[in-house]
């Protein structure tokens, strides 16, 4: 007999709810990971995270992506993940019958939230291994699907095949938005993270394209002293949700963002955000990049840029010769330039700049 999992919360799990084709009137596992993945095609992770999700437990273990810091394992009520998943359908209109992929890695919230999400709607949800192209085997249309922006980069020429795209964990390149702006696809970038249950505010990348954050229903946002954002959102979380991330307040309910409180770089007392200059060098340079600050005798920190290559003198030409005919301001043109074989990266692909940073001999 297989075992037959229910969750106590008040929580139903979807009549129209699909998993890799197959109908539930009630999600029952078998007895192991082995014989699930060979009754509905499913991993261990997703087994794994369906039953934690079923159980009886109000909370579950997730751990934080790590791009700013070592990953934590934080608890996260199951009550909060429902709220999200219905938010998310509110937002971009996705409604029962839904036809969503899961291309992401299911141990972390993203992929998780997928799976809530389609339980909670009612969507038929085809789960794939994660891969940094992970449409090219695909050979039917999906409604909806979420992606990092190096899956975004490697299956461009896929996406066709998704009606509505978001796209979180990681800054979208210039370049990519820009190559964005040519498809048929709707493509929204989404904020947030994992104390929030994924994305709290998304902006539209093409057709009537955005430049600010728009918040999801039941979410307030302030700006602190420091001019970072501060969530208020008790449906996803208990607590305000104080981050180190610089905004411009637009409104009530949109914001700009900026960039890291925690990477500005005061160089001879010039505050300098790397985001913002990056987002102009990403014009001129195509391979991976960042700038940071590096200790300075004479200005405190240094402005300078790491960049994933070879070491080449000609492309350190090429970038130097650019930069002054960017809108860059004299401050914001990197003093160095470095190289790195390979950037250090955290599980879901973000660059780890100040490990990578380390690598760097000054």
């Amino acid at each position: 007999m297989p075992i037959l999992l229910f969750c106590k919360m008040q929580f139903s799990i979807h009549k129209k709810f699909q998993l890799n084709g197959k109908s539930f009137q009630k999600i029952h596992l078998c007895h192991s990971a082995l014989d699930a993945e060979s009754k509905f095609n499913i991993s261990s992770d997703v087994f794994s995270f369906l039953s934690d999700f079923l159980s009886d437990s109000e909370t579950i273990s997730v751990h934080t992506s790590g791009s700013t810091g070592k990953p934590k394992l934080i608890e996260i009520r199951k009550e909060f993940m429902i709220n999200s998943a219905l938010a998310t359908g509110e937002f971009f209109d996705l409604k029962e019958n839904t036809t969503a992929l899961l291309c992401m890695n299911s141990s972390f919230i993203a992929g998780k939230m997928m799976l809530v999400r389609a339980m909670a709607l009612g969507w038929q949800l085809d789960v794939i291994s994660p891969s940094l192209n992970p449409l090219k085997e695909v050979e039917k249309q999906y409604d909806f699907c979420a992606m990092v922006p190096m899956q975004v980069h490697h299956s461009f020429d896929e996406l066709d095949k998704i009606k509505k795209l978001i796209i979180g964990g990681g800054v979208i390149s210039k370049d990519l938005e820009s190559k964005l702006k040519t498809i048929k696809t709707e493509v929204f970038a989404t904020y947030g993270m994992t104390e929030t249950i994924t994305h709290i505010a998304a902006r539209k990348v093409n057709g009537e394209s955005e430049s600010c954050y728009t918040v999801l229903s039941d979410v307030k946002i302030t700006k602190d002293e420091r001019g970072c954002l501060v969530i208020d959102a008790p449906k996803v979380s208990s607590v305000k949700v104080v981050t180190n991330d610089l905004i411009d307040l637009i409104s009530t309910n949109e914001f700009e963002w900026l960039g890291r409180f925690d990477t500005i770089i005061n160089s001879g007392g010039i505050k300098l955000i790397p985001e913002q200059i990056e987002g102009k060098l990403f014009e001129i340079i195509s391979d991976r990049f960042f700038v940071a600050g590096i200790a300075d005798e004479v200005l405190g920190e240094k402005l300078v840029l790491i960049v994933e290559n070879i070491e080449s003198e000609k492309l350190k030409n090429v970038i130097l010769s650019n930069a002054k005919n960017l809108s860059l301001s004299k401050y914001e043109i990197p003093k160095e330039i470095y190289f790195v074989g390979e950037f250090i990266e955290t599980d879901t692909k973000k660059i780890q700049r100040k490990m990578t940073l380390d690598l760097v001999s000054f």
